[in-house]
C-alpha cells in the first residue's frame, strides 16, 4: 500500500477533516497545512496530487498515538522510524488503538482474512529475527478495512 492509501484509509476510519489530520501530525512535532493534507489525500490522477513521504506518515502515526492515548510527559517523543514499512505501520496502529493480538486476529477474521497467532507474532518481531515476516499490502489493507468496520459500530 502506498502511504497515501494508508492516510486516506485512516482519515476515513477516524472520520476527520484535513485540518484535523494536520493537527494530529503536529502532535508529533511535524507541521503540515490542510492544503498539504488535501494534496496527499487527492486521487493519483488529480493534478494537485502529492505523494506522501514516509516521514509525513510516520509523524501522523506517532501523532495518532498521542491523540488517542495522550502524551507521556516524562519522556521525549521517540524518534521517527524510517523507512516506514507495513510492519511499523501495523505496530503503530496497534499501539494507537490499544489492540492486543486477539483483537487484531478478530479484526482480520471479520473481513475473512485468516491469520494464526504465530503468523501475527512474526509481524511484530524485529527485522533480522529468525521468525520475522514482512507484512504484506493485502494484510494491512484488510486490517484497515476491518478496523474501520469495528470503529463504525
Amino acid at each position: 500500500m502506498t502511504n497515501n492509501d494508508v492516510l486516506r484509509s485512516l482519515r476515513y476510519l477516524l472520520d476527520i477533516r484535513d485540518a484535523q489530520v494536520a493537527e494530529i501530525t503536529a502532535l508529533a512535532g511535524f507541521n503540515l497545512s490542510a492544503e498539504d493534507v488535501g494534496a496527499f489525500l487527492a486521487r493519483d490522477d488529480e493534478p494537485d496530487f502529492e505523494p506522501c513521504s514516509d516521514r509525513v506518515l510516520a509523524h501522523f502515526l506517532d501523532g495518532l498515538i498521542v491523540h488517542r492515548r495522550g502524551r507521556d510527559e516524562s519522556r521525549p517523543l521517540p524518534p521517527v522510524e524510517l523507512p516506514l514499512t507495513n510492519n511499523i505501520t501495523l505496530k503503530k496502529l496497534r499501539v494507537a488503538f490499544e489492540l492486543r493480538d486477539d483483537d487484531i486476529l478478530a479484526i482480520l477474521d471479520s473481513v475473512g482474512f485468516i491469520v494464526t497467532k504465530t503468523e501475527l507474532g512474526a509481524l511484530f518481531r524485529k527485522p533480522g529475527h529468525n521468525n520475522y515476516r514482512p507484512c504484506g499490502d493485502q494484510l494491512l489493507r484488510n486490517f484497515l478495512k476491518g478496523l474501520t468496520q469495528r470503529q463504525q459500530r
